[in-house]
C-alpha cells in the first residue's frame, strides 16, 4: 500500500472488507453496519478524534461511501468524490498566519495594506481576523519581515482546476460544475475527510444473483503488486471470487490506438490539432474547462475501458463489466451520461484487495501467462504511451510520421497551460496526449504502491510481453462489429483492420 496516508488507507480498507463480508453473506443491513461503527470506536474514549461521537459519525460516513452512497445525507450529491463533514473540520479555516517572525513594528505596513479591517495589535504580534480576512494577501506582500505566510489547505493546493473552495464553517464543498474527478484531494487530505463512491457492493451483489461479471484490469496493473504478480495472477484470484474472467484493458488500448490513428490520419490531412480520449479526468477538463475545444479538438474514440466493455457486452449483452485501476475519475466516467453504452461499474486497486480479502482471496504468482494487449497497448499506462502507440498504428498503415509535432502533457497543470495555448491559436503541436495525473496512469492516486516501486516491477513484467503488433492483434477481434463511437454509432464502412 502507499504510505503518505497509511492510518486512513488501513481504517478504509477495514471498512470496505467488513461491508464487502456482509454483503457476500447477504447481511448487509443497518444493524450490522452499525456493529462496524462501534467496533472501530467502542469508547468510552476516543482513539484518533476528540470524542467518539465524531469518530462514529466519520465511520458512518465512510461506510455509506463504501456501499456507494452520499456520505452526507443533508447534501446528496451526483459526484463521484464526495465530503465527510464530520471529517472535514480540523484543517484551519484561515489561510493567512502571522507567525512569531512579526517584529511588531511601528510602520504596522500589514494593517495599512488590508482593506477590510482584518489586521489588528496584538499582545505581543498583530493578529488576523479570519472572519474578515478575504485572502488577498496584501498584508503578506507588504510586511518587511516576511512574517505572514500564506498556508493552502491540501485539498485545495491538490486540486488542479479550482473545485474546492468552503463554506462558512470551512467544511470543504466541491464544485460539481468544476470537478473532474481525478481524485487528487483524496489522498491529500490527511483526515480521509474525501472519499469516492464505491462500487464494490453493486458488484457483489451482481456476482450472487448469478450474472456473468468481467473484470477489466487496467494497463498501470502491471507492477502494482510486485514482479511475481502478473495479469494472470490477478484474473486468477479474480476468478475466485466469482468473476466470469478478466480481460486486460491493454487490449482496449490497442483498439483505440488503431481508430484514433484513423482520425489523426483525417485531422493531419486538415490541418486539425486534435486530442486524445482515453483521460476521462482529461476529457472532463475540456467538458467543464475548454468547452469549445471539447467540441472541436476532441478525439471522438472512446477510452480503452469503455472498448473493452463494448466488446465484452458485444459477446454477451447480458454481462456486467467492472474496470479495475488506479483511477478515479473511471468511476465518473462510467456514470457519464454523454457516453452511450458505458462500462458498468469501476473500482480501484485498494478496493479490489478489499473485495478479495471479504472473502481470504491472496493474490498469489500462478504459472500459466496471459496477454492480449501488444506492447504498445500495454504502455498506455505511462505518459507518453497514448501518443506512441496511435503513431505505431499510423506506421503500420503506411502513413508517413516523421513531421508530426506531439506534444504530451502530464498532470492537470500541463494540460491547462496547452489546451489555453491551443484556445488562443498557439499551440505548436498537431497532437495533444493529455492525462491529467503526473506520469501518466501508474501515477494516478488509487495507485496501490508508491510509483517508483510500480515502475521497476512493471518494466520487469513488461519485458516478459511477445511483440506482436497492433493491427496484427487486432485481427483477433470483432472490429467493426461494436462502436467504438463515444456516441454509440457506428461507421458504415469497416475499418481497414478489421477481420474479414
Amino acid at each position: 500500500m502507499i504510505t503518505n496516508d497509511k492510518g486512513i488507507v488501513e481504517l478504509k480498507h477495514f471498512i470496505l472488507r467488513e461491508v464487502c463480508r456482509l454483503a457476500w453473506e447477504g447481511k448487509l443491513s443497518q444493524e450490522e453496519t452499525e456493529k462496524i461503527v462501534y467496533e472501530v470506536s467502542p469508547g468510552p474514549k476516543a482513539q484518533y478524534r476528540c470524542c467518539v461521537y465524531k469518530e462514529r459519525e466519520i465511520v458512518r460516513g465512510r461506510i455509506r461511501l463504501a456501499e456507494g452512497l452520499n456520505p452526507d445525507v443533508s447534501r446528496p450529491t451526483k459526484n463521484v468524490v464526495a465530503v465527510i463533514p464530520a471529517a472535514c473540520d480540523d484543517c484551519p479555516i484561515q489561510d493567512y498566519f502571522v507567525t512569531d517572525f512579526c517584529r511588531f513594528c511601528l510602520g504596522k505596513a500589514c494593517l495599512n495594506s488590508c482593506r477590510f479591517g482584518a489586521i489588528s495589535p496584538g499582545d505581543t504580534k498583530m493578529r488576523i481576523d479570519p472572519a474578515k480576512c478575504k485572502s488577498c494577501g496584501q498584508c503578506a506582500k507588504a510586511c518587511p519581515f516576511g512574517a505572514i505566510i500564506h498556508q493552502e489547505r491540501p485539498c485545495k493546493k491538490a486540486c488542479p482546476v479550482g473545485a474546492i473552495s468552503y463554506d462558512e464553517a470551512g467544511i470543504c464543498r466541491i464544485d460539481e460544475g468544476k470537478c473532474i474527478h481525478c481524485g487528487h484531494c483524496i489522498h491529500n487530505c490527511p483526515f480521509g475527510a474525501i472519499g469516492s463512491k464505491i462500487f464494490a457492493v453493486n458488484v457483489i451483489e451482481a456476482i450472487r444473483s448469478g450474472k456473468r461479471v468481467f473484470a477489466m484490469c487496467a494497463p498501470a496493473t502491471e507492477g502494482q503488486f510486485g514482479k511475481d504478480i502478473g495479469m494472470a495472477a490477478i484474473r486468477a484470484a479474480l476468478k475466485k471470487a466469482g468473476f466470469a474472467d478478466m480481460v486486460e484493458v491493454g487490449l482496449g488500448g490497442d483498439m483505440t490506438a488503431a481508430y484514433e490513428a484513423l482520425e489523426w490520419i483525417e485531422a493531419k490531412k486538415e490541418g486539425k490539432i486534435m486530442t486524445t480520449s482515453c483521460c476521462p479526468a482529461f476529457i472532463s477538463l475540456l467538458h467543464h474547462h475548454f468547452p469549445q475545444i471539447y467540441e472541436e479538438n476532441k478525439s471522438a474514440t472512446v477510452s480503452p475501458m469503455m472498448a473493452v466493455s463494448r466488446y465484452l457486452k458485444y459477446l454477451d449483452p447480458d454481462c456486467v463489466t467492472v474496470f479495475i485501476g488506479p483511477c478515479i475519475a473511471k468511476k465518473g466516467e462510467t456514470l457519464n451520461e454523454l457516453i452511450a453504452d458505458r462500462a458498468d461499474y469501476a473500482m480501484t486497486y485498494g478496493e479490489m484487495v478489499a473485495l478479495l480479502d471479504s472473502r481470504q482471496i491472496p493474490i498469489v504468482p500462478v504459472a500459466e501467462g496471459y496477454q492480449e494487449a501488444s506492447l504498445f497497448g500495454k504502455r498506455f499506462a505511462g505518459s507518453g504511451g497514448v501518443a506512441g502507440a496511435v503513431m505505431e498504428v499510423m506506421e503500420e498503415l503506411g502513413e508517413d510520421t516523421s513531421t508530426i509535432r506531439l506534444m504530451t502533457c502530464a498532470g492537470g497543470e500541463e494540460c491547462k497551460k496547452a489546451m489555453l495555448l491551443l484556445k488562443a491559436g498557439k499551440l505548436n503541436a498537431d497532437f495533444v496526449e493529455g492525462m491529467v495525473c503526473p506520469g501518466g496512469c501508474v501515477g494516478g492516486p488509487s495507485k496501490h504502491q508508491a510509483e517508483n516501486l510500480v515502475l521497476k516491477a512493471r518494466e520487469d513484467l513488461l519485458q516478459q510481453a511477445d511483440g506482436r503488433k497492433i493491427l496484427e492483434n487486432l485481427k483477433q477481434y470483432p472490429m467493426g462489429r461494436f462502436s467504438m463511437q463515444r456516441d454509440g454509432s457506428t461507421p458504415e464502412e469497416k475499418p481497414p483492420f478489421a477481420a474479414t
